[in-house]
């Protein structure tokens, strides 16, 4: 920051020699320079210092000069018995730091040495020292701090207006009426950017005079209504003040504030203002119907003035026994019951109470006829800016919620014993830290802890890790879902204490206290459910059992029924020989179907893929009294089952092989053999035959009988068929994989 020069004058007075090398210029300097400055020759002595610099340095003026100065100037003017000429060429830069000045007092300022040559080479040379006074400096900068901290507390843009320098921001505002400014713009930018389309329609006359003041800079202080589309209307107070700078240079300041809060209250008060003095009209003018209406209502009113009972509500009477004359002119205290401190006997209510101000207090009344009963009243005093305190009672007789209170609390009890004495393992867990607030002796013996143990404490303190684990995450569900959690838990059998294995139904459900929203309760019952689990499971069995039966029974029928229904084609055929060979294929696919029923009569679970193969092989054996060669190649073969769908289609399929075989090979052996891969099951089957020349499987049209049977009844997904001439023979190749076949064992 480039000095400050002030319009006063310092005189440089001459030291012990005058160096005729000074020149006039530099004189001049010493003459009107603010800053303190001081020619020293090479010795340190000063031959020449002004004003300024014999009012700021501890030494004065003494010709002295450097030896004089303290330690603290010393070191900032770089001086140490001698100049270091060697190391200045022309001057050193400027070093602000805290000396020692005049009087002892610290002072803040900024140092700078330079070397003048003399005008001949035997001139010596010359050092000017200059010293600058920082403290006007530092007091502006923390009075900029310190008002631009408070402008920015309160809200309040400023900005001043010159001829030279136009619009200066002092301050921005942070008023949301002011955030459509433009970047750059400051608080007056931003107040000159408000258009009339923003300002509200009853403002447009004040806004109009503001920026009149504006335009031709003069005072004037405006409040104006704006309509901001992020934060709504909002209320400004526009202060413009004109003002000359030096030279006779106009000049204005603007200062705009954000009065919302300040005009919203104001005109609330208004409002409130108006409105309580129509209510007091209103009072004035309603008193009869308003006791009316009093009389009305459930709530007993009593008012009582200085002379006693003024005025009795119907429920009032109704409560006290009698009527308002009965008590007209008599303390309320009448019905007080004999408790000493009863509500109704303090005489300080008039005193402790503001006017509208209420207690509220509870206590027994004793009506005319002797009855006692609850009630609870609010004390109000009103009439006082009138001159005529007064008490107003509002009684609520509570006898029946009183008397309902002791039956939920003695409810309460009965339930805390059954709770107790329930064989269900209950607790009721705190919402937020998952803590055990309440429990009974059942969840005492399911988490096997003692209940001092388990109260004021989460799962993971007294359940193993994973049951604790799994009871949290049930507990955070049940808050998260608002719905009833339910849990089986299965413990295994304890050889250390000989307890069984038990299985328990665990049941939680989130509880939410009407009256308060952050309160959170979780209530979990268990129950051992065991012996009704062994149950359940010995039913399960024995309908699984009863099933297998029942199953095995229809095939056994079924089979008995298909052989039946073999024997009679058979004894047709005999009866009929046109027909015996249809009649014959379908006897061999009746026994096929009848294999399949009766080999699920014996045995358990799924049907094996080569318990049917096998089984329909020596059917086609015994039905054609041809030898058939069944041979199993393959890991594993009883890996692979038949689907419940499927069995009887590939066991059909299977039969037509075998007895097209036979039927195409007059002699020979007929070869059928079980393959087994690693996720599919191949059947062939081989006979000494010739296919005709260029036959294809595809020719095949589906049909009834023969290989259009099987086409039809092979399985759409999981099947392939080839018929090939392999040599003398004819090779039928049948692949099946899932879902045709079932893989019961991992490979």
């Amino acid at each position: 920051m480039p000095p400050i020069f002030s319009s006063r004058r310092s005189v440089a007075r001459p030291m012990l020699e005058e160096s005729s090398e000074v020149s006039p210029e530099l004189k001049a300097l010493f003459e009107i320079s603010p800053v303190a400055l001081a020619l020293a020759d090479a010795s340190g002595r000063l031959l020449r210092s002004n004003v300024a610099w014999q009012a700021l340095s501890p030494a004065g003026g003494d010709p002295h000069g450097m030896s004089a100065l303290p330690e603290s100037w010393q070191s900032l003017l770089g001086w140490s018995d001698h100049w270091p000429s060697t190391t200045i060429q022309a001057e050193t830069e400027a070093v602000d730091a805290w000396i020692e000045g005049r009087g002892g007092r610290r002072i803040h300022v900024r140092a700078q040495v330079r070397r003048l040559s003399g005008a001949m080479p035997v001139t010596p040379s010359r050092w000017l020292l200059q010293i600058e006074d920082l403290a006007l400096q530092d007091d502006a900068a923390r009075a900029a701090v310190q008002i631009n901290a408070l402008m920015g507390t309160a809200g309040v843009g400023v900005a001043t207006w010159d001829a030279e320098q136009g619009w200066t921001s002092a301050a921005s505002m942070s008023s949301p009426a002011l955030s459509d400014a433009k970047p750059g713009q400051g608080a007056s930018a931003a107040q000159l950017s408000i258009g009339r389309d923003v300002v509200e329609t009853e403002s447009l006359n004040d806004y109009a005079r503001l920026q009149q003041a504006l335009r031709q800079r003069e005072r004037a202080e405006v409040r104006y209504a704006v309509r901001h589309p992020d934060t709504g209307r909002r209320w400004l107070l526009t202060r413009v003040e004109p003002a000359e700078l030096g030279g006779g240079r106009p000049a204005m300041s603007v200062v705009t504030m954000d009065i919302t809060d300040e005009e919203n209250a104001r005109r609330h008060n208004e409002q409130l203002l108006q409105e309580q003095a129509k209510a007091r009209e209103s009072l004035v003018q309603q008193s009869d119907s308003t006791r009316a209406v009093l009389d009305s209502v459930l709530v007993g009113i009593v008012t009582v003035g200085p002379r006693g009972i003024e005025w009795m509500n119907r429920s009032a009477r109704r409560m006290f026994g009698g009527e308002l004359a009965d008590f007209q002119g008599l303390p309320i205290a009448v019905v007080a019951s004999a408790e000493a401190n009863h509500p109704l006997r303090r005489t300080d209510w008039l005193n402790v109470l503001d006017e509208g101000q209420s207690e509220t207090f509870e206590c027994r009344l004793v009506a005319r006829d002797g009855r006692e009963f609850w009630v609870v009243g609010n004390a109000v005093v009103t009439g006082r800016e009138a001159g005529a305190a007064q008490l107003t009672f509002a009684l609520l007789d509570i006898e029946r919620r009183r008397q309902a209170e002791n039956q939920i609390a003695r409810a309460q009890a009965s339930l805390q014993r059954i709770i107790e004495t329930a064989p269900l393992a209950i607790a009721l867990f705190d919402g937020r830290g998952l803590q055990v607030l309440q429990l009974n002796q059942e969840l005492s013996a399911f988490a096997g802890r003692p209940a001092i143990q388990i109260i004021g404490r989460p799962p993971s303190l007294w359940l193993p890790g994973p049951e604790a684990a799994a009871l949290s995450a049930d507990l955070h569900q049940a808050i998260a879902s608002r719905q009833m959690v339910r849990r089986e838990l299965h413990r295994d059998a304890d050889p250390d204490t000989g307890e069984p294995a038990r299985e328990w139904d665990v049941r939680i459900v989130a509880l939410r206290d009407a009256g308060d929203e952050q309160e959170e309760h979780l209530l979990l019952v268990a129950s051992d459910v065991t012996e009704q689990r062994a149950a359940e499971q010995a039913r399960f069995e024995a309908a699984i059992a009863q099933r297998e039966m029942l199953v095995k029974e229809v095939h056994h029928r079924i089979k008995n029924n298909l052989q039946g229904v073999a024997g009679l084609l058979q004894q047709n055929a005999h009866r009929h020989p046109e027909a015996a060979a249809a009649l014959t294929e379908a006897v061999g696919q009746v026994h096929a179907i009848a294999q399949v029923h009766g080999l699920q009569v014996g045995m358990t679970g799924p049907l094996r893929v080569r318990g049917v193969i096998e089984a329909i092989s020596q059917s086609v054996q015994r039905m054609f009294g041809r030898p058939i060669r069944f041979d199993v190649a393959g890991p594993a073969p009883h890996r692979f089952a038949l689907t419940e769908a499927d069995s009887i289609p590939i066991a059909l399929t299977v039969n037509e092989l075998l007895t097209n075989a036979i039927k195409h090979s007059p002699q020979g052996e007929v070869r059928c053999r079980l393959e087994c891969e690693a996720a599919a099951v191949r059947v062939t089957v081989a006979s000494a035959s010739r296919l005709p020349p260029g036959f294809t499987l595809a020719q095949v049209p589906p049909g009834i009988s023969g290989l259009g049977l099987v086409r039809a009844l092979l399985p759409r997904k999981g099947s392939a068929m080839t018929l090939e001439q392999r040599g003398d023979e004819v090779e039928a190749s049948l692949r099946l994989e899932p879902p045709a076949v079932t893989v019961l064992e991992p490979l």
